[in-house]
């Protein structure tokens, strides 16, 4: 196991010393996060959506706050968890991949804002929330995230980065909020209501496509650097983590009968495997790639860095070329 760098002196700087790389992925990332990042929840309008919540039937209003509740703290979380990531890259003296996550860490921020003034304009929640959380959510939020993204503090082994990148970017990002991306689509696309939280949902959806494009970006150089010691480990990860995101969407959903809005619970786990497949798929394929391809070859081509929406069958982007 490694552990984390003490020694606070440093000999040089790479902007003095040899510039910075422009063609690595997270700089292409960070380019677009600049282009595409600078949008504000507090522009949002919601006044509209505030009279279609109250148009809504009482299951469908529960629904709705059920999946927006678990966004709430599922960014506050992410918030809250990210930071040991920043400063691990900060200690290997990554400079390009510390950049770009200065503008992750500001966007999850903004998600939180987002999703806190949905649920106090629009719905006028009071109280807590969290008895919408099921026992995946809290395990998943409670206990693995916080875990695996803490202990970067004091171990930076590449196999304790791949377990922190595979829970974070990987399951919670890639897996649960894709899956809750397409809920909300299906559900408020089809009635055309709530048209300030469907804006406020492509906003999230095109930052969260450069999260993930970074951690399918990082596992890739992992397993390209490290090799199957390290490809065994996401791997492994990637199986005991998978089964509480589909438990989750299953716990979420099975509480109604029938599912308000004709939502089928199966479409939705069956959207969450097709979410995690791909992406595996895709970091897999980095164990037969040189490290230079991975890093500069666009390797990790499984999220949109633009994060552009299109039909049904193609909102999972993939990072840019």
């Amino acid at each position: 196991m490694g552990s984390a760098a003490t020694d606070p002196y440093r000999s040089s700087f790479r902007t003095s010393s040899q510039g910075l790389d422009y063609d690595l992925v997270p700089m292409r990332l960070w380019r677009k996060a600049k282009s595409l990042g600078t949008w504000d929840p507090a522009e949002i309008d919601f006044s509209k959506d505030a009279s279609d919540w109250q148009s809504l039937a009482d299951d469908e209003r529960d629904l709705l706050l059920r999946l927006t509740s678990q966004f709430a703290g599922g960014e506050e979380s992410v918030t809250l968890d990210l930071l040991p990531m920043l400063m691990l890259v900060g200690r290997e003296g990554r400079v390009e991949e510390e950049m770009f996550l200065t503008s992750y860490l500001w966007e999850e921020a903004k998600h939180v804002e987002g999703f806190d003034r949905f649920l106090r304009t629009v719905v006028n929640a009071t109280g807590s929330l969290e008895h919408y959380f099921t026992d995946a959510y809290r395990t998943i939020f409670y206990e693995e995230l916080p875990r695996s993204m803490n202990a970067l503090k004091t171990d930076s082994s590449p196999e304790t980065v791949a377990r922190a990148a595979v829970t974070y970017q990987m399951i919670v990002e890639g897996t649960l909020a894709e899956t809750g991306y397409h809920a909300y689509y299906t559900v408020l696309e089809a009635r055309d209501i709530l048209p300030g939280m469907q804006t406020f949902i492509r906003n999230v959806q095109r930052d969260e496509s450069r999260h993930v494009g970074y951690g399918v970006y990082l596992l890739s150089r992992l397993v390209a650097e490290h090799g199957p010691a390290v490809w065994d480990v996401i791997d492994e990860r990637m199986g005991e983590l998978i089964a509480l995101a589909i438990s989750n969407i299953q716990e979420t959903l099975g509480g109604y009968d029938p599912v308000p809005f004709g939502i089928s619970p199966d479409d939705f786990v069956e959207y969450g495997m097709g979410q995690f497949q791909k992406r595996f798929a895709r970091i897999e394929k980095a164990r037969s790639q040189s490290l230079d391809e991975v890093l500069y070859d666009g390797a990790s081509s499984s999220a949109d860095g633009n994060g552009a929406r299109g039909s049904a069958s193609t909102r999972s982007a993939s990072l840019p070329s």
